[in-house]
């Protein structure tokens, strides 16, 4: 199969979650076939729900549309790097691989702060690659907190 970034998208879904007043940041997770099966932005504040972020979201629909609760060889592509919560998820799901955009230097759970899949209970390490349409991620994230100070 040839790689094909869905980056894209995943910044599309962060744009509408900036839209909505969310911190915005998007997901997208691609089946094994290459097929897109969940795209989301964050939605905690609509939901009320601080589980709602935008890898959950997605998690949460792909399951459900495969009937599964995990989803080995799935590809996950986020804007931001994922947080603690979100790669216990991941690595939950057995997602084979994730794509992000930003790092998160603060809050991030890959390779920052608890770097949740290099730890010994993790019941499943992906693949990861950083550093995807970057630049555009880290600019959006940084505009949306500069227009709330």
């Amino acid at each position: 199969m040839i790689f094909k970034s869905h980056m894209e998208q995943a910044l599309s879904a962060a744009r509408a979650a900036a839209d909505r007043g969310e911190v915005p940041v998007g997901a997208v997770l691609i089946d094994p076939q290459g097929k897109v099966v969940a795209v989301e932005g964050n939605r905690t504040r609509e939901y009320h729900d601080p589980t709602a972020h935008a890898e959950i979201l997605t998690i949460r629909a792909a399951c459900a549309a495969a009937g599964s609760e995990r989803l080995a060889d799935y590809d996950l592509y986020v804007t931001l790097e994922p947080c603690a919560m979100c790669a216990a998820a991941i690595a939950a799901a057995r997602i084979g691989r994730v794509y992000y955009g930003a790092s998160d230097p603060k809050s991030g759970g890959v390779a920052h702060g608890a770097r949740v899949f290099s730890h010994a209970q993790a019941h499943h390490s992906p693949e990861v690659y950083d550093g995807i349409a970057e630049a555009e991620a880290e600019q959006m994230l940084k505009a949306f907190f500069a227009a709330r100070r």
